[in-house]
């Protein structure tokens, strides 16, 4: 299957490589359109604003900027669709800062994704080793719960990577089948979707998300995906498209768009 859209990359505004460059990587891909979801993060509450400043993640202030580079490229690369979009933190508590930020902003859509539990970036292994198994378990369990509210907020067009928590090996294995069944059910009765993510099946973790378990939990419920790479460098459009490519095949899925056309 050829895959006419990577709906999930990154760029300079975040933590990826040059516009230009990303670009250049998905036309040379033979893409015909590629999204560019840059990291953004609008809640007002001291620990976010705190991870932002550090992070450097500043498109709430840089997206018009952005816009205007975007206009530039496809003016100059005029054979590839390029989407201006963003991929967004979610927190139930930030849901009316959201709402505002995503009608001012206007995006061609957005990602929502959960990025953290108790504070901290899911990615930190070093912060849940000290955890108790029972920990654990409490804050991956919170983590679905967070999936599942934003799914319901339908604030979103797109759920990034809807297990990305088993990529942190301190918290891998804690997901359980109700966990998927939670978030298929909450999905089935939704206008967001999930992406069928390869931002890690080349890399230390091996797997798609959704890994395969939680992902026939979501076909059993007709549940349709987006295609994204994820990618933050412009070798990974490159080398990760293929693997999508085939993923599709080999479950015979037909990928959907993140807005109607």
């Amino acid at each position: 299957m050829t895959l006419p859209a990577d709906y999930h990359a990154h760029s300079n505004y975040s933590d990826g490589r040059p516009l230009p460059s990303m670009v250049a990587a998905a036309a040379d891909a033979g893409l015909e359109a590629i999204g560019i979801t840059d990291h953004c993060n609008v809640s007002s509450r001291e620990l976010p604003q705190r991870a932002k400043r550090k992070l450097g993640f500043n498109l709430d202030q840089t997206y018009e900027r952005r816009r205007e580079a975007l206009r530039s490229l496809r003016e100059q690369s005029p054979s590839i669709t390029i989407y201006d979009a963003v991929e967004l933190d979610y927190d139930p508590r930030d849901e009316d800062e959201i709402e505002r930020f995503l009608e001012e902003a206007a995006f061609d859509y957005a990602i929502g994704s959960v990025h953290v539990v108790d504070g901290a970036n899911i990615f930190d292994g070093e912060y849940f080793a000290a955890k108790s198994e029972a920990e654990l378990q409490d804050l991956v369990t919170e983590y679905y719960e967070k999936v599942v509210s934003l799914i319901e907020s339908e604030l979103f067009d797109v759920v990034g990577h809807v297990d990305a928590i088993e990529r942190t090996p301190e918290l891998r294995g804690y997901t359980t089948e109700a966990h998927y069944e939670r978030v298929a059910e909450a999905l089935e009765f939704s206008p967001t979707v999930p992406e069928l993510n390869a931002g890690r099946v080349l890399e230390e973790y091996g797997h798609f998300h959704p890994a395969p378990t939680f992902l026939e939990a979501l076909r059993g419920r007709d549940v349709r995906f987006v295609p994204g790479t994820d990618s933050h460098r412009p070798a990974e459009i490159l080398n990760r498209l293929p693997a999508l490519e085939e993923r599709f095949a080999e479950l015979d899925l037909e990928p959907v768009t993140p807005f109607s056309e």
